[in-house]
């Protein structure tokens, strides 16, 4: 331990003969080579500043401007056209001094201005949204100019943050085009007497305030970054007062049918392994930029940052994301204590099989939970006043706040869980289910939810995770943990038994257990309130192996919009009504950009669904042509929200400008209010490359799932897993009669299978040859 080694490092007594100083040059070496590996860490950083700053010019171009100016200098060129005589005339120095002194600094503003014009050139490219418009197949001459630009622009291997200056700014929609979108979005939902009412509310809104707050909202575009982020982090996330437990948190799950080991401490080694060697990619940005699924746009890197050394902290008003640079230690929890453990010694990772010793140091530790501490992560799950209030009355000082700072600074929080979890045993359907209930609540006290994201290692092998929602959205906390199921299980692997490769250092100190003075009663309270939301929330999760996206795609349709209007023709068949749909979709195309709503339930699914549960498909082809439609209204919806043209973000920033000058509008405070009872998100596969789905065929990921957002709606989450598999997370609450998530289940699959069924009824599938990339 760092803290340790530094106390013992050296001792001294005073005595009559002097000062009796005593070294100890094991722990001296240790703080030398802890020292070190900072070092090296600050240099790396610095080097990367000077290269991501740089492009996508590259350091190394600077000397070959600065050899073509002094060349064409002493060849009589002059290509500054008389800018080097003049630099040379202010500058003190000798006659041959001045000639090279003036080159050099006009090549170095003649360089930084073309990196700035390159950089000028690349946000414009990246700018270009029309390709993604275009039908499959039929590209434009300009599209296929653009794509050879940007490859050429990138040409140089860019670090993991290099396009973020060059990434455009998120635009500000029109407000006549955001109105129109939203009344054409909410028309088969109300009646004709309640669309005609919104509508003069638009209208009204539009003639009055509307163009107010709109320019209010140009001018925020103009100085920040991005327009809604910030605004989006703090009012949607971090000012909610109500639990963050089940209502904002999220979970991943691990592999579906098989289990790398069965070894726990084996696992949780391979797993902490994986996701520092994660953390060092970030770190050294030598993560490649995600991108654009089979294109050249990168996206938004800007989420990663806050990855790792995460923590929110509760705020009477509004809570705190805190980010520490470094963490050298990952904070544990095993029956009822916590523990530090350190993953560096002597400025070195330690290696699987010792962080996998030190795990079994825990699982064999016989001392019990002191006072208090056992439930201690309650806090985290209930409300978050009541956890502001605790927290800084028992934890501003003493034993209570340098614990609490060990987890908070952790780099992630590890929870070691007695249960065995997955798909096993007789009832694999119920024990899926079970499996993702504990990792979206557990016990309500063995994970602490205020961190970035806790990993959950069960007894039989199987892990999870919990993520935190603020700082980031799925799609980042899911490509790092597919980068941690695919090192864990193809890199790192396991020996014969089970136990993790590699060598262990005997004398690595223990982990540390961490000590606390907590009254049992102030747990409690947020104890109860977090159990009542725990065991309200119904979860159901089952694959769908019937067809995946490989056979959607032979009928040229896009997968997603063909889940998508599968969802609302089960959630008509389980109401029988239609509902406000939330789909999300990102807009990492843009700087700091995150997520937007794509309203999924329009004119055109709805009329589908009517005509597939009122109509006679197998007789005519009318079916067939509205889930045309269908499908190219929601591509199209898609697109508007990735590209900036959504509905519900600019509306929602319209509301918060409202709110700082103190106006009302009736419009925006019924549009903030509707009730999102169809809440959906698709967790995409990013690395395909990682798994080997050929050779390894059962090492599939089951994705992850949330909460419901609305008591009487439903959370549907799935992922696209290979060609033949889609899989389901359905979630409800059991305290709303009319919604069961086993029963929408049902009529979620055997939606699916009726539009398939009516699909290959009137157009077979296209050979996998002739098959198109669909989007």
């Amino acid at each position: 331990m760092a803290e340790a080694h530094q106390a013992v490092a050296f001792q001294f007594t005073i005595t009559p003969e002097g000062i009796d100083l005593r070294l100890s040059y094991q722990a001296l070496s240790q703080i030398y080579l802890s020292g070190l590996r900072s070092w090296k860490k600050r240099i790396s950083r610095m080097k990367n500043r000077v290269i991501k700053g740089v492009y996508p010019a590259s350091p190394s171009s600077w000397l070959f401007v600065f050899i073509a100016t002094l060349a064409a200098m002493y060849t009589r060129s002059d290509l500054s056209m008389g800018l080097i005589a003049k630099i040379r005339e202010h500058l003190p120095v000798s006659v041959q001094g001045q000639t090279v002194v003036s080159v050099l600094v006009f090549s170095t503003l003649l360089w930084l201005s073309l990196i700035l014009t390159l950089r000028f050139c690349l946000k414009l490219l990246l700018s270009y949204h029309r390709w993604m418009f275009e039908q499959h197949g039929h590209i434009s001459a300009t599209t296929k100019l653009w794509v050879t630009l940007v490859r050429l622009m990138s040409g140089r291997k860019p670090l993991l943050y290099s396009y973020q200056t060059s990434l455009p700014c998120l635009p500000v929609p029109p407000i006549k085009d955001t109105l129109e979108r939203y009344l054409e979005s909410v028309r088969p939902l109300l009646s004709d007497p309640e669309f005609q009412r919104m509508t003069a509310l638009a209208a009204q809104f539009e003639e009055t305030l509307g163009n107010r707050l709109q320019r209010y909202l140009k001018l925020k575009a103009l100085w920040a970054t991005n327009y809604v982020s910030d605004w989006w982090e703090e009012y949607i996330y971090l000012r909610g007062r109500g639990p963050i437990m089940v209502n904002s948190n999220y979970y991943g799950m691990d592999f579906l049918y098989v289990t790398p080991t069965p070894v726990q401490a084996a696992r949780a080694g391979n797993t902490i392994t994986a996701l520092l060697l994660y953390r060092r990619k970030v770190n050294s940005e030598q993560l490649k930029p995600s991108r654009v699924p089979g294109t050249v746009v990168p996206l938004c890197a800007a989420q990663c940052e806050r990855m790792f050394n995460t923590t929110r902290t509760p705020g009477e008003e509004t809570d705190v994301l805190q980010h520490w640079q470094d963490s050298e230690f990952v904070a544990v929890f095993h029956r009822g204590r916590f523990f530090r453990l350190w993953v560096y010694n002597a400025g070195r990772l330690l290696s699987p099989r010792e962080i996998e010793y030190q795990i079994q140091r825990i699982l064999d530790d016989p001392s019990m939970p002191r006072p208090g501490e056992s439930r201690l992560g309650a806090l985290t799950a209930g409300d978050r006043v009541p956890w502001y209030n605790v927290r800084k009355q028992y934890f501003s000082s003493g034993v209570n706040k340098r614990s609490l700072d060990c987890i908070e600074k952790a780099a992630f929080f590890v929870t070691l869980d007695d249960d065995e979890q997955g798909m096993k045993g007789e009832d694999p359907a119920g024990n899926l289910d079970r499996y993702a209930k504990s990792l979206l609540h557990g016990k309500c006290y063995d994970r602490w939810f205020d961190k970035s994201f806790s990993v959950v290692v069960y007894k039989n092998g199987k892990s999870g995770l919990n993520a935190e929602h603020s700082w980031a959205d799925a799609p980042t906390v899911a490509h790092l943990w597919e980068y941690t199921l695919a090192t864990d299980a193809f890199q790192l692997g396991y020996t014969e038994d089970g136990h993790c490769k590699g060598e262990v250092e005997r004398c690595l100190s223990p982990p540390q257990r961490l000590s606390w003075e907590i009254p049992k009663e102030q747990v409690s309270v947020s104890l109860s309130v977090a159990q009542a939301l725990a065991d309200d929330v119904d979860c159901h999760v089952f694959p769908f192996r019937d067809f995946g996206k490989g056979r959607i795609k032979k009928l040229k349709i896009s997968p997603d919009a063909f889940i998508q209007l599968a969802l609302q023709l089960a959630y008509y068949r389980d109401r029988k009504t239609f509902c406000l749909t939330y789909e999300a979709s990102m807009t990492r195309l843009f700087r700091e950009g995150r997520t937007e709503t794509v309203r999924s339930c329009s004119n055109q699914s709805c009329a589908f669904v009517k005509a597939m549960e009122f109509g006679k498909y197998h007789e005519e082809t009318k079916d067939l042509r509205l889930f045309q439609l269908a499908t190219e209204k929601h591509q199209n919806l898609y697109r508007l929200a990735m590209t900036g043209s959504g509905i519900d973000r600019h509306l929602f920033c319209l509301y918060v400008v409202s709110k700082y000058l103190g106006v009302e509008s009736p419009f925006l405070t019924e549009v903030l209010s509707e009730p999102w009872r169809l809440s959906t998100s698709q967790t995409p596969v990013q690395q395909l490359e990682l798994f080997d789905m050929k050779n390894h065929p059962d090492f599939i990921s089951l994705g992850g799932g949330f909460g419901p957002v609305a008591d009487d709606g439903y959370g549907v989450s799935y992922i696209i897993v290979g060609e033949d598999m889609i899989n389901y997370h359905v979630s409800c609450k059991r305290s709303f009669s009319e919604t069961d998530s086993h029963r929408f289940g049902v009529h979620i699959r055997q939606a699916l299978l009726d539009i398939f069924s009516m699909l290959t009824a009137v157009k077979p599938e296209v050979p996998q040859e002739q098959d198109k990339k669909q989007q």
